[in-house]
């Protein structure tokens, strides 16, 4: 038996090690010249490999199609990958967030072991070669690359989404689907900036704030995430800006975006604090108070938005003036004007249809000894983890399947 793998990520990797045997020859193909080329720039090159927590837990930080996740995650959570590591000699360690990451805090090592996992397994690698289309007669696949024609029992396309395309990531997978009619859901960047209309000086680009709100509005719904928050020249970065772009990314309705910079005090508790700031400083200007209750690289941007004159001294500071300081502090307003592109995102959000999958095995529901995994699928995560170890997990899946078909036949 002949088993094909498109795509030497973490998600290929684990379908070829997994589903060979001595009566299944597996062959990984693929387009670059090296395997899990994206691996290298996953958190921030060091690999951010799984995160460290109870099942639920992994469930809870998915996105889109948790409940077709349950299965594999059940199959080959984020123990078994730790463990998985441990064996192939490389050391882990758990950090804040409960992520994982190779100690070395070099991605390398985590390509490597998978590629040396492959290896010993007797998988058979073919780089710089590209898959052209995918056709089936009867029982056979007919695989065309820019070198070769194949003739696979099984094909596993593990070709991940279109986020960093200078990977490889073009979305190639989705055009292999669509020649067996499969159900594509528009793919979109996820964990990605969010584009912004105002403009952001010198003196702001790169600033983070800490410890604030960040809340997008639609349709009479909200979300808010609490954390830190960088703007950049036309977009905002940082943990709460990505984590919210993956809960948005799918929404067609036009979208407000504010800052709550003061999370942890009332409108009330500001009030106070600026007629405190009054009594004790009246013949300062209104700016003096404001200052005390911004950040001195925020400042500016920060009363751009401020429609009174904020050199009037303190002791002609009004009650509406007061409230419209304080709907500021609590209401941050920015313009949004979309994602970032792909270029920038983490993952894709989109891809097959789940309802087209079969969810314990990974083969499609419509052409039988066809596989789906990893990031080509309609699921996605929170960073943190989550994502390679749904790329680990999937990939796991359809391989321990067709091991077990080949195995009896």
């Amino acid at each position: 038996m002949l088993t094909i793998v498109i795509g030497a990520g973490p998600s290929g990797l684990c379908a070829a090690f997994s589903s060979a045997n001595d009566n299944n020859q597996v062959i990984v193909i693929e387009k670059n010249n090296k395997v899990g080329k994206k691996l290298f720039i996953t958190g921030k090159g060091r690999c951010n490999v799984t995160n460290n927590c109870s099942n639920q837990q992994f469930i809870d930080n998915v996105v889109n199609n948790k409940q077709f996740l349950y299965s594999s995650i059940s199959n080959f959570n984020p123990s078994d990958t730790i463990s998985l590591f441990n064996e192939l000699n490389v050391e882990l360690i758990t950090e804040r967030g409960n992520r994982v990451f190779p100690k070395s805090n070099h991605a390398y090592d985590i390509s490597d072991a998978l590629k040396r996992k492959c290896v010993s397994s007797g998988v058979k690698f073919h780089l710089n070669e590209e898959v052209i289309s995918i056709e089936k007669e009867d029982e056979h696949f007919i695989l065309k690359t820019n070198r070769n024609i194949y003739y696979p029992d099984f094909v596993v396309i593990a070709t991940g989404g279109k986020s960093y395309p200078l990977t490889g990531s073009t979305g190639d997978g989705y055009r292999f689907a669509s020649f067996f009619n499969h159900q594509i859901i528009e793919p979109v960047p996820g964990l990605v900036g969010l584009k912004i209309k105002e403009e952001v000086n010198n003196n702001l680009n790169g600033f983070t704030l800490k410890n604030v709100t960040l809340t997008a509005r639609y349709d009479g719904k909200k979300i808010s995430e609490f954390g830190e928050l960088t703007f950049y020249q036309n977009y905002l970065d940082g943990a709460i800006s990505i984590t919210i772009s993956s809960l948005i990314n799918r929404i067609k309705e036009p979208i407000q975006l504010e800052i709550d910079l003061k999370p942890a005090l009332s409108e009330n508790q500001l009030l106070n604090r600026i007629n405190k700031e009054i009594n004790e400083h009246p013949l300062e200007p209104i700016s003096k108070i404001i200052k005390g209750m911004t950040s001195s690289r925020f400042y500016d941007f920060f009363v751009n938005k401020i429609d009174f004159d904020i050199n009037d001294k303190c002791i002609y500071f009004s009650n509406e003036k007061k409230f419209k300081l304080i709907n500021l502090l609590k209401h941050f307003p920015l313009t949004y004007l979309g994602l970032m592109g792909f270029d920038r995102a983490i993952i894709t959000s989109g891809g097959i249809s789940t309802k087209q999958i079969n969810a314990k095995t990974m083969e499609s529901k419509i052409v039988p000894s066809l596989f789906f995994v990893g990031e080509v699928i309609d699921v996605d995560a929170f960073t943190g983890g989550f994502n390679i170890q749904i790329a680990i997990s999937t990939g796991i899946a359809a391989g321990k399947y067709i091991n077990q078909i080949t195995n009896y036949l």
